[in-house]
């Protein structure tokens, strides 16, 4: 018998992620889909000294991609553009198989259960690549 796709853990993670943070300004937006999944995400971003201090997103997803997005939210302060680039070429290695890159973003080994289904790994790129363009965007 196979393991569960969506463990408690990923759902209670999925569940956690609440609504749409208030910026005190947004200085970067990102809106990303993914093509395999149809998952949709709008981050923003305020950035002091080219760090994010703040970030906000409205995510339409699977579960997958609602705990990869909660992961988002609460690793991402103090993050610079080149952290956030590191971490989401990280999370792809992780995701093709590299066990090594788990500790490229904070609690990613909960999301273990989608790494043999390819299919799911637009959906938790998804936040992090959002993430990105809404610095990129920022700066």
């Amino acid at each position: 018998m196979s393991a569960p796709l969506y463990t408690r853990e990923i759902l209670r993670l999925a569940a956690s992620l609440g609504e749409s943070a208030v910026l005190g300004r947004i200085d970067g937006v990102a809106e990303r889909r993914s093509v395999t999944c149809g998952s949709h995400i709008t981050v923003q971003v305020e950035l002091v000294d080219g760090r994010v201090a703040g970030v906000s997103q409205r995510v339409e997803a699977c579960a997958f991609g609602q705990a990869a997005a909660a992961l988002m939210g609460t690793g991402t302060a103090g993050k610079s553009e080149s952290e956030v680039r590191a971490a989401l070429g990280g999370i792809e290695r992780w995701l093709k198989g590299d066990d090594d890159a788990v500790s490229a973003w904070p609690g990613l080994a909960v999301l273990d259960p989608a790494r043999s289904r390819v299919g799911r790994h637009g959906a938790i790129l998804l936040p992090f690549q959002a993430l990105l363009g809404a610095i990129e965007d920022a700066q």
